[in-house]
């Protein structure tokens, strides 16, 4: 059993591009799909396929040409960090994009700016 799901699937996306995979699978989770679509949205990652069968789900991501520089977990199981809507910080200068888990659902730090909610920093990326 994993203590910390969003931890393993950042580690598993960094393990994955350092060696060069084009896919690489995970175990389904509704917050790793919100998490994955924000990171296809932005052009991080290819595409993001989700195999079900009876017992279990599978997410598959296709990694493409765009190099994560980095990609950072910021809230952990044994500190949570939160942050209204006007204190989010902008990775690299607004250059990269925060995922922030709020009210509205799991969202980037541009949307919950505009829609003025704040929430718990899941992690950075750029």
């Amino acid at each position: 059993m994993v203590t910390d799901p969003i931890a393993d699937m950042i580690a598993q996306i960094k393990n994955g591009q350092s060696a060069r995979r084009t896919t690489v699978a995970l175990p389904y989770s509704k917050v790793k799909h919100a998490v994955a679509k924000i990171l296809k949205d932005r052009g991080y990652i290819e595409k993001v396929d989700v195999k079900k069968s009876k017992t279990k789900g599978e997410l598959v991501l296709t990694l493409g040409e765009a190099r994560i520089i980095s990609l950072r977990r910021i809230s952990k199981p044994g500190r949570r960090l939160y942050s209204p809507a006007k204190k989010l910080p902008r990775p690299m200068g607004g250059a990269g994009v925060l995922i922030v888990s709020t009210s509205k659902g799991i969202i980037s730090d541009r949307e919950a700016r505009k829609i003025g909610v704040g929430g718990e920093m899941i992690c950075e990326v750029y």
